[in-house]
């Protein structure tokens, strides 16, 4: 992250109090908000929910409301976060603050072009895109998938995504030697099985090693939409054979559904 450098304190009062405008530039912004224990966005989003429940909505409030638009807080999420804080903080607040954001935000800026509200905020998780359909592949899945490529040379990666429910068919990474492929979760909650074990349920952090020659499945929970990167293990000779579909009733008997 870039470091945030402030001078308005020493322009604005540089002069007359010195000492303050050192406090504004030096501490309150040149090590406070360079702090990363919060991320920017948040502490972007804090100053603003402290502000308006101040009852402060002049220009340094519209200042913060402009600096967190330009850290990531879209339009929507603005709306929502002015809505949940005027019933704490007060009806009037919420309107005055309103009329600051329209100023800053137009309709819809900012959010992310998935019409499915759940896809949307499962996209919001992650630093990696979605992609787009992934038709070529979409015979061996159930449900529907996304693939975005990471990194196509060299060592392949991908990110998939898969909608709730949605799962790949058994499969298996062949190789001479080497070989086979590694998950990452990046987002959301599904599942890892190999033939004859337990499904393994992932979570984001969770990374699987699969050997080459494994036969197994992957894909989301119920009731989750979850993405994984998907990394291709250098080998000599490989190849993917893809068999029979994962069925209702083995996806059914999936331990710890939530």
């Amino acid at each position: 992250m870039a470091k945030i450098v402030q001078t308005a304190g020493r322009n604005a009062l540089g002069e007359f109090a010195p000492e303050f405008a050192h406090f504004n530039d030096d501490v309150l912004f040149g090590e406070n908000w360079n702090n990363q224990d919060i991320d920017v966005k948040t502490r972007s989003i804090i100053t603003v929910v402290a502000l308006m429940a101040s009852g402060i909505t002049d220009s340094s409030l519209k200042f913060h409301l402009q600096n967190a638009k330009d850290h990531g807080v879209t339009q929507k999420e603005i709306a929502a976060i002015i809505t949940h804080v005027a019933f704490y903080a007060g009806w009037p607040k919420g309107w005055a603050v309103f009329n600051l954001a329209k100023e800053v935000w137009s309709n819809g800026e900012g959010d992310l072009p998935y019409e499915d509200e759940a896809m949307r905020a499962h996209a919001k998780q992650m630093v990696f895109p979605i992609g787009e359909p992934n038709d070529a592949f979409a015979k061996y899945f159930i449900g529907q998938s996304y693939l975005a490529p990471v990194s196509p040379s060299q060592v392949g990666i991908f990110n998939v995504t898969f909608e709730p429910g949605c799962r790949n068919n058994w499969h298996i990474h062949h190789a001479k030697s080497g070989g086979g492929q590694i998950l990452v979760c990046v987002a959301g909650r599904g599942y890892y099985q190999e033939e004859g074990k337990e499904a393994i349920e992932l979570n984001p952090g969770d990374c699987i090693n699969i050997p080459a020659e494994v036969k197994h499945w992957h894909g989301a929970a119920p009731d989750s939409w979850f993405s994984h990167l998907a990394v291709e293990v250098p080998g000599e000779e490989t190849s993917n054979e893809w068999c029979e579909a994962v069925t209702d009733a083995e996806y059914g008997k999936l331990k710890d559904q939530k």
